[in-house]
């Protein structure tokens, strides 16, 4: 029999789950106007340096492109049910840094003259996997003032928000974070051979 402790943890695990694979918008093959003009006056207010037609460009590819992914990565299902259909396998492409990688070198394929691309992973914690995004900012701004451009978050349909903003991620840079994953392993094997 099933104590009341062990019911309640089921319960609110299987609605935990439920809540990362909620379907994405799969019929959803194009964006509005008035989304990409949203991003392109944000990217615009990132600093006056920011050219108009650059900012324009970069939000219409920004949020577009992850919804040619999504039918190129085969998405039918919310991000972590996706990430297990291809680590088994079953999906071609498609976890995070899949997006992240497939975004930023689309995106840097346009050379803009004004903006500038970065990368950002968030670590992962007890309750969360790591986590990889572009980030765009003004040529020579902190990536902290950029744009976070997530096409994983939503199955396709572009998240973006300030990185300062966001706060369902930890933001931090790529190289840190990748430094910190190296010396915690160069450690543990240095453990093993003690």
């Amino acid at each position: 029999m099933m104590t009341r402790r062990a019911a309640l943890f089921t319960g609110l695990s299987a609605l935990a789950l439920t809540g990362c694979a909620a379907q994405p918008q799969v019929s959803r093959l194009s964006t509005s106007e008035s989304e990409i003009a949203a991003l392109a006056d944000a990217l615009r207010g990132l600093s006056p340096s920011v050219d108009t037609e650059e900012a324009r460009r970069a939000a219409r590819i920004a949020q577009e492109y992850p919804l040619e992914l999504r039918v190129r990565y085969e998405v039918t299902d919310g991000p972590i049910l996706h990430n297990v259909k291809v680590n088994n396998g079953s999906k071609p492409r498609g976890i995070c840094v899949h997006w992240a990688d497939d975004i930023e070198a689309r995106l840097r394929a346009e050379n803009f003259r004004t903006l500038e691309l970065h990368r950002m992973i968030s670590p992962a914690t007890a309750f969360r996997i790591s986590h990889s995004a572009p980030i765009i900012s003004a040529r020579g701004q902190d990536m902290y003032d950029g744009i976070v451009l997530d096409g994983w978050r939503d199955g396709g349909d572009l998240f973006w928000a300030k990185v300062r903003d966001d706060t369902r991620y930890n933001w931090r840079p790529r190289t840190e974070v990748l430094r910190e994953l190296y010396e915690k392993r160069e450690a543990r094997r240095a453990a093993l051979t003690d």
